[in-house]
């Protein structure tokens, strides 16, 4: 690969591909060099979740895979959620990349569009509050939140958490709820007082998802397989904007490439070294812009790697991930009550526990358990299985799960660098070390009694035994390792995501972010995404 290209971007997800649009759209000339797994083709497109279990010729396979390993078995560490075979593509590692980690548990994709093609839809924006410490706020972002949610379709109203999520254009109305999540709405109204009074905010989340049809995609027709993938595309996945990037000329796609560092020659990017993963030898791809759009670890990783061939072995302090808690509950007005399958399946409804500070702010989501969380919950009931399952079956209706999300802040304790006695391999291995908050148990415990006494004043009561605080690194909100700064030195960025290391490198992923509040970080990856395209390359 010899030619030189304008801009080259690596990474298919979320923040890629929507940089890459934005560039697209004013003209430019863009190469996005990708792993690019791919996924198989969803069966059935129009049948709903009832429907593709009766008519599929295999429904064990698709569903739970050839092994089972989809199913979530007693002992797999308080885990509720679980991904399906046809996900599997998304969390398939790259030959060349690996991790060693301690206090962590990583993941990280290298599919076409990646981790966002299993993501849940959140889409959060910040307020000026929780981007106190970025070196711009909501005037800047606002107007690419808009522009982001013209693109994709996000749903959501206007309501108590708007105080919290700020409006932004271009919001369609939000998708239509389930009974019980209808349910715990209208309580919520009825006690909103009382609520209000401890902290407490409920509203309708703001999801990536059609309440009508938009852009050659359809509305959101409630089939219930969104954990297994939206047949229609109503909930978006950076997938389809990389269709729309492949349909112009001026965009370069190349597939099948393992990026492994990049050459500096004079404080410059010169060339990206690629791994083809069909095999042969590495091969280097000429740049005039660099642009990473990898994913906190990965792109950690390629700098690191390239700072070492110029014999600078440093470590990046300030890792960050959202601590995250799920509280599963019964809501009591439900029990007895019918369900249906044919529904969103994910959170439909958001809770907000308001703290003295952005950072103590907690950030919630709630799933009513319609059809792919219910198993897990079965069995960590304090019978035996068979009265485990029928009592399940009894209070399916009832059943909902709180996904609390945590602040996190930079902290030299938690910090990526080369592992030690990798580089006989050929390509040298991340080393993750994360080290929690002083005080982080006291806090979660605060947190878990502030939801318990929400849930209770919203007629819900949550089993005992049942709270499962998950590992770092599980939520997969990664970010800090290249802030963004005023001012700053080595290992920082600009305002305008420009390394301080690189004179021609850019990285528009999570790597970036000074702060991360207590939110899903995919909207605000994008928005930020289109806030450099457009300021750094128009």
């Amino acid at each position: 690969m010899s030619r030189s290209h304008d801009v080259v971007v690596v990474g298919s997800g979320p923040s890629g591909v929507h940089f890459a649009w934005t560039l697209l759209e004013a003209g430019r000339a863009v190469t996005m060099v990708d792993v690019g797994r791919r996924g198989s083709p969803l069966p059935l497109p129009e049948a709903s979740l009832p429907r593709l279990k009766e008519e599929l010729d295999d429904p064990v396979s698709y569903f739970l895979g050839d092994a089972f390993e989809a199913a979530l078995l007693p002992g797999s560490g308080g885990e509720y959620y679980g991904f399906p075979p046809g996900k599997s593509h998304v969390f398939e590692p790259a030959p060349g990349f690996g991790v060693e980690s301690r206090g962590f548990a990583p993941l990280t994709s290298f599919a076409r569009g990646g981790l966002a093609e299993a993501w849940t839809g959140g889409c959060y924006p910040l307020n000026d509050r929780e981007m106190a410490s970025f070196p711009f706020g909501w005037a800047e972002l606002g107007p690419r939140y808009g522009e982001v949610a013209r693109r994709i379709g996000v749903s959501g109203a206007e309501d108590d958490l708007a105080e919290l999520l700020p409006l932004h254009e271009h919001l369609q109305p939000p998708v239509a709820l389930d009974d019980h999540s209808r349910r715990l709405l209208a309580t919520y109204e009825d006690r909103r007082s009382r609520l209000r009074s401890i902290g407490c905010r409920v509203g309708r989340s703001r999801l990536a998802v059609l309440s009508r049809d938009h852009d050659g995609r359809v509305a959101c027709a409630r089939l219930g397989r969104c954990l297994w993938g939206c047949p229609s595309r109503s909930l978006y996945t950076p997938s389809v904007t990389l269709e729309r990037c492949l349909e112009r000329p001026e965009f370069r796609y190349l597939p099948g490439l393992e990026a492994l560092s990049f050459r500096l020659s004079g404080g410059r990017a010169e060339a990206l070294r690629v791994r083809p993963l069909a095999g042969g030898a590495d091969e280097e791809i000429p740049v005039d812009r660099l642009v990473l759009a990898a994913g906190t670890l990965s792109s950690s990783l390629l700098l690191l790697r390239s700072l070492a061939g110029e014999g600078d072995r440093r470590q990046l302090a300030g890792l960050m991930d959202n601590r995250q808690i799920f509280v599963p509950f019964v809501n009591l007005r439900q029990l007895g009550r019918p369900w249906s399958a044919e529904s969103y399946q994910y959170h439909q409804l958001g809770m907000a526990l308001d703290g003295g500070s952005p950072s103590e702010a907690v950030h919630g989501q709630i799933t009513t358990l319609t059809t792919a969380l219910v198993h897990p919950f079965a069995q960590r009931l304090p019978f035996d299985l068979g009265t485990a399952v029928r009592v399940t079956a009894n209070v399916h209706a009832a059943l909902g799960l709180l996904n609390l999300n945590l602040a996190d802040e930079r902290r030299d304790t938690c910090r990526v660098g080369l592992a030690d006695g990798t580089e006989a391999a050929g390509v040298e291995r991340l080393a993750v070390r994360y080290e929690p908050p002083v005080g982080e148990g006291a806090r979660l415990r605060w947190v878990v009694r502030r939801a318990r006494r929400a849930l209770r004043r919203l007629g819900c009561w949550v089993p005992p035994g049942m709270v499962h605080i998950r590992p770092m690194g599980a939520s997969v909100h990664y970010a800090g390792t290249l802030p963004m700064t005023v001012d700053g030195g080595p290992g920082t960025t600009t305002p305008g995501c420009r390394s301080r290391d690189v004179e021609n490198l850019w990285l528009v992923d999570g790597s970036v972010f000074p702060a991360l509040p207590a939110k899903n970080l995919t909207f605000t990856l994008m928005a930020n995404a289109v806030r450099v395209a457009e300021e750094e390359f128009g």
